[in-house]
C-alpha cells in the first residue's frame, strides 16, 4: 500500500527510520521502506545504517557510484512495490505520532500529491549555523495556509506523498547538473501537466541544518541553476520571485546596478549573513546581485 522511499547520502538515518516504521506497523498496512545511500564516503555512517535493514519491509542499499538527487529519487520510486510514495530526506524526523496515519487520510482518490511541510527546532543555533535556521524559520516553515497562496512554489521534496502514476507522468530531472533547485523545476514541471498539489500540516523537523558558509556556498549554486534553467527554457522567468525581479530589472535596464555593485558589495554582505545577526534583506540582496551579476548581456 505504502512505500517510504528515503534517499541518503553521509547521513545517519536510523531514528528517522525507526520513528517511521514503528508508526507504520502501528497502522496496520502493507507497507515497504526503501533507503538509498548515494555511495557515502563515510563508513562509520554507513556501518551504522546498515542496521537498519534488520527491520521488517526494509531496504538499506548502497549504490556503486554517486548519482545525484534527481537521479536516486527516480530510482526509489522505480523500484517501489506500492501505489503510494512518499517521500522523506535523510535529514528531517516527523513532529506528529499520526504523521504517516494523517497522509493516509489526505491522499484521496482525487488527490494525487499532497506536502506536509517543514518546521525547524525552536532552540537557536550557534552563530556558525544561525543563517540557516533563520532562513528556514522565515521562508520554509509556514503552515499550510500560507503555502496554499503558491501551492506549487511552496513545495519542497522533503516531505511529500505522491500516486506512482503521477510521478511516472512527472519525475525529477536528471539532465540538469546536480546543483540545487531540483523541487523548483519539479513544482513547475508539475503545474505545467495541471497537477495540483495539496497541503496540509503534517510537518517533518529539519535537522540537518549546515553551517552559514555551506548554505552560502549552495545559496551561489541555486542561483546557478536558477541561471541554467532560464537559459534552457525549462521554467518562465516569472515562475520564481528572483527571476521575475531580475527580468523586471532587465527590462528596464536596471540590472547593471546590481551585477556592476556585485564585486564589491559581495564580501560585504558575506560578512553581515556570516554574523550573529544575519539579515534576510541582505540575503536577498546577495542573491539578486549575483543573479544579475551571472546573467548580464
Amino acid at each position: 500500500m505504502l512505500s517510504i522511499l528515503i534517499p541518503t547520502y553521509n547521513y545517519d538515518i536510523q531514528t528517522l527510520v525507526d520513528k517511521v516504521h514503528a508508526q507504520l506497523v502501528d497502522c496496520k498496512i502493507k507497507f515497504e521502506i526503501l533507503c538509498y545511500d548515494d555511495c557515502s564516503t563515510k563508513t562509520e555512517i554507513t556501518t551504522a545504517n546498515k542496521s537498519i535493514a534488520a527491520l521488517e519491509n526494509t531496504q538499506y542499499k548502497i549504490l556503486d557510484g554517486n548519482i545525484g538527487r534527481s537521479a536516486i529519487r527516480n530510482l526509489l520510486a522505480k523500484d517501489a512495490r506500492f501505489d503510494l510514495l512518499l517521500f522523506l530526506d535523510a535529514d528531517v524526523i516527523p513532529v506528529k505520532k499520526d504523521f504517516i496515519s494523517t497522509y493516509l487520510k489526505a491522499i484521496s482518490k482525487e488527490t494525487k500529491i499532497v506536502y506536509g511541510g517543514i518546521l525547524y527546532p525552536h532552540k537557536k543555533p550557534n552563530k556558525t549555523h544561525l543563517l540557516r535556521w533563520v532562513y528556514g524559520k522565515k521562508r520554509e516553515a509556514l503552515s499550510a495556509k500560507q503555502r496554499k497562496k503558491n501551492t506549487h512554489l511552496r513545495f519542497l521534496t522533503l516531505n511529500f506523498i505522491v500516486r506512482k502514476g503521477v510521478f511516472k507522468t512527472v519525475s525529477f530531472n536528471e539532465k540538469i547538473p546536480n546543483l540545487r533547485h531540483e523541487d523548483t523545476l519539479f513544482s513547475y514541471d508539475l503545474k505545467q501537466k495541471g497537477i495540483d498539489i495539496e497541503h496540509i500540516d503534517n510537518p517533518v523537523y529539519h535537522c540537518g541544518i549546515e553551517d552559514s558558509k555551506t548554505f552560502l556556498k549552495k545559496t551561489i549554486e541555486s542561483q546557478d541553476a536558477l541561471n541554467l534553467f532560464l537559459k534552457k527554457k525549462l521554467i518562465a522567468v516569472d515562475y520564481t520571485k528572483i527571476t521575475k525581479t531580475v527580468y523586471w530589472l532587465k527590462k528596464y535596464r536596471l540590472d547593471f546596478v546590481f551585477s556592476k555593485s556585485y564585486p564589491l558589495t559581495k564580501k560585504k554582505f558575506e560578512a553581515n549573513l556570516l554574523s550573529n545577526k544575519p539579515s534576510l534583506f541582505v540575503f536577498d540582496l546577495y542573491r539578486l546581485s549575483h543573479l544579475c551579476y551571472t546573467t548580464k548581456d
